[in-house]
């Protein structure tokens, strides 16, 4: 068990995590959000949705918003083994199951639409992985076949470009058909918007790259088009400002500053349902500063080192850092996070070698506080 046995009430103090929250006009029952987490248990149909899926997110119902996994808004937007996507009919059927299932428990619900970009494989999907700029990442991607190096992606042509805007605005559609109450765009961890948002990832000379006004042009088309598919209070959208995940480098503090301020700014005027952003370290400074820039509901998902997002996280609401604040490796373990916060523990650990693929194990059968 993980715990903070010298403050197990703690949490009980901070009322407002725990209080309704009017988020554009969608009732949250809380301000604590599940983070989207990628599971790989997509094994339906065509990488679709599954009813241990459905269970797996009902059981997680008590949060006030669930974010979930990353699913591809094309095939091409696959970047590992069986995560789900929302381009086909067949996917949008299955994923009905998993809204309805949390909507029965008096859940909100939101699909992370995630396109990878350069992370990815041939062997996964048939397709050569695509990225900003024809430059592979480093590092290496697990397959069905073990893990495998990235490859170099086709660089996106211009109309390729419009193409997959067109993608992430369709795939927003059939979220909305298969009962999402709205989706989240994920800009962050080195996928496809955040690899035109870093210099490394995105040697453009075109409009699309260069300065960061130019960088950022793809994640705000890819916001405004999926906000007039649905509505922007429909949307949401994430960062993670000085990630280095995948890849991304993102180490002049100068440029990062201002590729999100220039981001934030951008993406203000649409009127979008919440900015989401994954925290790094050394950048609360920065994160400050964005929630200040930013219009509606800021979401956090604090840096906390290696430790997991814990009660204490919860005075960032009370102290205005942010609105919502979002848990990623304790809702692995522990389906009623919502109940063991208030109660400052105790917490499930979660098991890593489960995380990704395999059956209940690790999935479905944590236990809730008795």
């Amino acid at each position: 068990m993980w715990c903070r046995a010298s403050q197990p009430n703690r949490s009980l103090t901070m009322t407002t995590a725990f209080t309704p929250y009017d988020l554009g006009g969608l009732r949250l029952s809380s301000r604590i959000v599940m983070a989207p987490m990628t599971r790989s248990r997509a094994y339906g149909p065509g990488q679709s949705a599954t009813e241990l899926m459905a269970a797996y997110y009902a059981q997680r119902a008590g949060a006030g918003l669930i974010v979930t996994e990353g699913t591809q808004p094309s095939v091409v937007g696959q970047g590992y083994p069986d995560t789900p996507g929302i381009h086909s009919a067949e996917q949008i059927a299955a994923w009905r199951k998993v809204t309805d299932a949390v909507h029965a428990e008096g859940g909100r619900i939101f699909l992370q639409l995630m396109h990878t970009g350069r992370v990815g494989h041939p062997s996964l999907m048939g397709l050569t992985p695509v990225g900003a700029s024809a430059v592979a990442a480093k590092g290496q991607v697990y397959t069905h076949d073990g893990p495998q190096d990235f490859v170099t992606p086709h660089e996106l042509t211009e109309a390729e470009i419009a193409e997959t805007v067109a993608d992430f605005a369709a795939a927003a559609r059939n979220a909305v058909e298969a009962g999402f109450d709205g989706v989240e765009l994920h800009g962050a961890n080195g996928y496809l918007i955040h690899q035109f948002l870093a210099p490394n990832s995105n040697r453009r000379t075109d409009a699309w790259g260069g300065s960061p006004e130019r960088r950022i042009r793809f994640a705000v088309e890819t916001a405004r088009a999926v906000a007039e598919a649905i509505g922007g209070d429909r949307v949401g959208f994430r960062i993670s400002p000085g990630n280095p995940f995948n890849d991304i480098d993102e180490s002049d503090r100068t440029d990062v500053e201002a590729t999100y301020t220039a981001l934030v700014d951008a993406l203000a005027p649409l009127g979008l349902a919440y900015l989401h952003q994954m925290e790094g370290p050394e950048i609360r400074d920065l994160t400050v500063r964005l929630r200040k820039a930013w219009p509606s509901t800021f979401v956090l998902n604090p840096f906390t080192g290696t430790e997991p997002t814990g009660p204490d996280a919860l005075a960032l609401i009370e102290d205005g850092t942010a609105d919502l604040i979002a848990y990623g490796a304790l809702y692995l373990a522990n389906p009623d996070l919502p109940v063991r916060l208030a109660a400052g523990g105790p917490f499930n650990t979660p098991d890593r070698a489960t995380s990704f693929g395999g059956d209940h194990r690790g999935y479905t059968d944590y236990p809730a506080l008795g």
